[in-house]
């Protein structure tokens, strides 16, 4: 009985789309705690201060935020590696790769943020919001898209996976540019000593995991002092990580880090982060609550600017002989695919707690009911035009 209950958990951690599954009942959870008498508890877990000094370096934040800048600076490292091992020697090391869903990511980012901007210009507060939209997430997206089971061309899902590094790409650079606060330049000078020492690091083809960690745990804490965002920290770090080792080429650091962080992320880091972020509580909510700018922003702009911006730009570009449709793929799958890149949540909610948590405005509760209603009818919609784009393809 042991036996078989242990394959049966084994078997669910293998689903590529656990993780996705991780995700929603973490969601749940933090939704249904919200709306009961629980919701006093739940706030009371993520507002306990946490500290960590060492003489008169001190870090006091609360849990909430350990978990943003502290666990997904984990996330982004993860990202990060990914990025590297891709560009290196993945599907984007072949230029043919990049051109289409680079050009489809620039267009889900742009047009969901264009359709925010039109419901929210003129409140300056309310304009913080205008990446939210722009963001996809990849384990959501994947995870639905396994649901569809081995229908899926290879094709369909190099194209998601790509144009979903491109996005996290210009959501690092949204963060970078957009979401820092109060400049440190004293923290910056030692996050940028770090760096220097990465470099080094590389150069001298140095493979031990443990001296890029410590020297990143430093840069990390520079960067969180410094007002930049710390999560930026595991990006940069990650790009420092050796490839191959020098004396043998068959070791890679980056690969190895790459493996052992995947079940850690997709399974601790994402779900604690949306049981942390994803309670929103319903009570008082009525219709000028729901037709808010915000809410209704960020939920057109997932639902209709992700469908609009992707497949829009991804069309121009193919018909002007730009790119081509890649083998394997229709255009109702295209579009389909397009609609999925409508599942923010994550990475939405990640952008939307560095838009609204030092305004002193309480706009979360209008972020996070904007993320879920479009993240939802984004995955709906692609998951139905894809089941029936996979159907007639196979019929045919």
């Amino acid at each position: 009985m042991n036996n078989q209950q242990n394959s049966s958990i084994t078997r669910f951690l293998q689903l590529e789309s656990a993780g996705g599954i991780l995700l929603i009942i973490a969601a749940a959870v933090a939704i249904i705690l919200a709306n009961t008498p629980l919701d006093r508890f739940y706030q009371l877990l993520l507002s306990t201060p946490v500290e960590v000094k060492i003489g008169s370096l001190e870090i006091a934040k609360p849990l909430l935020l350990w978990i943003n800048d502290g666990l997904m600076a984990i996330f982004f490292f993860l990202v990060g590696l990914e990025l590297k091992r891709e560009l290196i020697e993945g599907e984007l090391s072949d230029k043919r790769n990049i051109v289409l869903p680079g050009i489809g990511a620039v267009g889900g980012m742009l047009v969901p943020a264009l359709i925010y901007v039109y419901f929210n210009a003129g409140d300056s507060v309310a304009m913080n919001g205008w990446a939210i939209p722009a963001a996809t997430d990849i384990a959501f997206a994947l995870g639905v898209l396994m649901l569809l089971g081995s229908r899926v061309p290879v094709a369909l899902k190099i194209f998601l996976t790509s144009l979903a590094i491109f996005d996290d790409i210009g959501a690092i650079v949204i963060i970078a540019f957009f979401y820092t606060s109060n400049i440190s330049a004293t923290a910056l000078v030692v996050a940028a000593t770090c760096i220097a020492i990465l470099f080094t690091l590389n150069k001298k083809h140095v493979t031990s995991k443990s001296a890029y960690i410590l020297v990143g745990v430093i840069m990390w804490i520079a960067t969180l002092k410094s007002g930049v965002h710390a999560t930026l920290a595991g990006v940069v770090l990650a790009m420092f990580i050796p490839m191959r080792a020098k004396a043998d080429p068959n070791i890679s650091p980056l690969k190895s880090m790459e493996h052992d962080l995947h079940s850690v992320v997709a399974f601790f880091v994402l779900p604690v982060f949306a049981f942390a972020n994803a309670g929103i509580s319903m009570t008082g909510v009525g219709v000028e609550q729901l037709l808010h700018p915000v809410p209704v922003g960020i939920a057109l702009g997932l639902f209709l600017g992700k469908q609009i911006g992707i497949f829009g730009l991804c069309w121009l570009c193919i018909k002007l002989k730009v790119a081509r449709l890649p083998e394997g793929m229709s255009w109702s799958s295209l579009y389909g695919t397009s609609a999925l890149c409508g599942i923010g949540f994550t990475m939405s909610l990640f952008v939307g707690s560095l838009a609204f948590e030092e305004t002193g405005v309480n706009l979360l509760f209008d972020e996070r009911l904007g993320i879920i209603v479009g993240s939802l009818a984004s995955g709906i919609v692609g998951f139905i035009v894809l089941k029936i784009s996979l159907n007639s393809t196979r019929t045919a």
